[in-house]
Order: structure tokens, then C-alpha cells, then sequence
């Protein structure tokens, strides 16, 4: 007799008002079909924008230990965040041989077509990466030919006199940077940039 492929439902609604018995029943009818055994349900109640679910860390958890073969879910945004939460997920998922489906969008990485949904996702989201760091990369340059100092200014310029007394204070005194700060009306930032001997007179 060929064992069942053990399923975990995920199931998530926003509030707590709502409830999740339509996504239940239409999960288990459609892993009855697929001769499925649902041996978990994990069931969630708060925004798919929070950082800690834990009934989904629960999931995880339990993917990880092979607890399940697979993850049945109704729609993408009921189980990830964000697009590279998704993949992030069932690169994870893959890495342990567990199978990811979500029946609305009708994705299923068992199959040749599921596995190739996954891997255009992960281009795309690769290629999304790619675009932003190019133009923080781009944006960064034109800044530096237009003369726009990077990164955070000091509250005050100090003159170059102040200048050698905070690096007299940091040597000789032995003033900490929080202490230099507040003495010379500037941010901790400037006066570590002061005292390596980073010129930051006016």
C-alpha cells in the first residue's frame, strides 16, 4: 500500500473577526482529491505583515523536520508577505524536499510547470535586486560629482582650532566620542571622523 503524502494546511486571515472556514473546507476537499492526508492545520489570525507569525513558524519548523511532505495553501498573499518571503520559503522548502501548493493560483512545484513558476519568481526577483542596487549604485555617484557630501552631517562644523583641542581632549584627556559630542555641540559621527584625523573644518 503506497503511503499518503501528508499535507499541512496554512491557513491566515487578517482579523480575528473574519473566519477561515471557507479556506479550511476548500483545502481539505481539494487534498481529498488529490488523495492528500491532512495531518496538520495551522491557523493564523494576524497581518501577513508582521515579522513573527507563529503559527507559520510552526510551519516552518515542521518543514523542516519533515513533519509534512507538503504545504497546501488557498492564495500566495494568506501565506507570505512579500515575494522574496515566498521564496525565501520554498527555496527552504526545496532544500527539504517538501512541495509547495497554493490552489487559487493554481501552483503546484510537484509539477514541471510549478517548478518553472518558481523559477522565473526567483528571477524576477533577482533581476528586481539587481535594478535597485544599480540605481542606489548610480545615485550614489551622481551625488559624489555634484559635490553632495554622503552620509550624516555633523549638527555644527567645528573651526580648526576646535578641531586640534577635541583631538587634544580625545588623546590626552581621554574624553569619550559621547562626551566630545555633547562638549563641542556635534554628533558622535563627526567627532570619530575628528579624531581618526578626518578634516572636517569648515
Amino acid at each position: 500500500m503506497v503511503k499518503k503524502q501528508r499535507v499541512g494546511l496554512y491557513l491566515r486571515v487578517s482579523t480575528d473577526e473574519q473566519n477561515m472556514e471557507g479556506q479550511e473546507s476548500e483545502l481539505k476537499e481539494y487534498a481529498d482529491h488529490r488523495g492528500w492526508e491532512v495531518t496538520k492545520i495551522y491557523r493564523g489570525t494576524i497581518s501577513g505583515a508582521k515579522n513573527r507569525r507563529p503559527e507559520l513558524d510552526k510551519l516552518m519548523v515542521d518543514a523542516d523536520k519533515r513533519r509534512i511532505d507538503i504545504v497546501l495553501v488557498w492564495r500566495f498573499d494568506r501565506f507570505a508577505r512579500s515575494v522574496s518571503h515566498l521564496l525565501s520559503a520554498l527555496e527552504q522548502f526545496r532544500s527539504v524536499g517538501i512541495e509547495f501548493v497554493s490552489v487559487s493560483e493554481r501552483i503546484d512545484t510537484s509539477t514541471a510547470g510549478g517548478r518553472l513558476t518558481f523559477t522565473v519568481l526567483a528571477a524576477v526577483s533577482e533581476l528586481e535586486r539587481s535594478l535597485i542596487t544599480e540605481r542606489v549604485r548610480m545615485g550614489i555617484q551622481n551625488a559624489r560629482r555634484k559635490g553632495v557630501r554622503l552620509g550624516r552631517p555633523p549638527l555644527r562644523t567645528l573651526s580648526s582650532n576646535e578641531l586640534l583641542e577635541a583631538r587634544r581632549d580625545r588623546t590626552i584627556r581621554k574624553l569619550s566620542l559621547r562626551a566630545l559630542a555633547k562638549k563641542y555641540g556635534t554628533s558622535v559621527w563627526a567627532v570619530q571622523q575628528i579624531v581618526t584625523g578626518i578634516n572636517l573644518a569648515a
